[in-house]
């Protein structure tokens, strides 16, 4: 393979490996993955006999999720996605939160002598604000 070529998909993956959405840190055992639609979501602990498996944390970035309502069931998703990557049959909700980023106004000049010219620029940025959803939860296995 050649070198650049290397390069480049180490690059990607680097780049890819940054975009994520979910995460989670191991606190039991993990299962055999299931489908995200078998995972049940509580509020609170379910009645009868459960284990802990992971905590899990989901954002709504990189969705094509809009309202507030349409960003809340994107994590809720991911974070089911999440726990079924790891066999849990549920979750546990602990929060979801705003997250709002950016916003700002800024104003720059300069200027630059050479070759016998002298130039100056001018520049004005606007920021605008956005807000995202994050959400975490605790992954369980609920025995039947």
């Amino acid at each position: 393979m050649k070198p650049i070529l290397r390069v480049f998909l180490l690059l990607l993956a680097l780049g890819l490996a940054g975009c994520a959405t979910s995460s989670h840190v191991l606190t039991g055992a993990a299962r055999p993955a299931i489908s995200p639609d078998q995972v049940k979501l509580y509020s609170e602990p379910p009645q009868g006999r459960y284990e802990q498996i992971a905590v899990i944390d989901a954002i709504s970035s990189q969705s094509f999720a809009m309202t507030s309502q349409q960003k809340t069931d994107k994590v809720v998703a991911r974070l089911k996605e999440e726990a079924a990557k790891l066999g849990a049959n549920g979750i546990i909700l602990q929060g979801i939160a705003n997250e709002t980023s950016g916003g700002g106004t800024g104003v720059s000049v300069g200027g630059g002598y050479g070759g016998g010219r002298v130039g100056i620029g001018t520049g004005v940025g606007i920021s605008i604000p956005t807000t995202r959803k994050n959400g975490n939860a605790l992954a369980i296995y609920v025995y039947p």
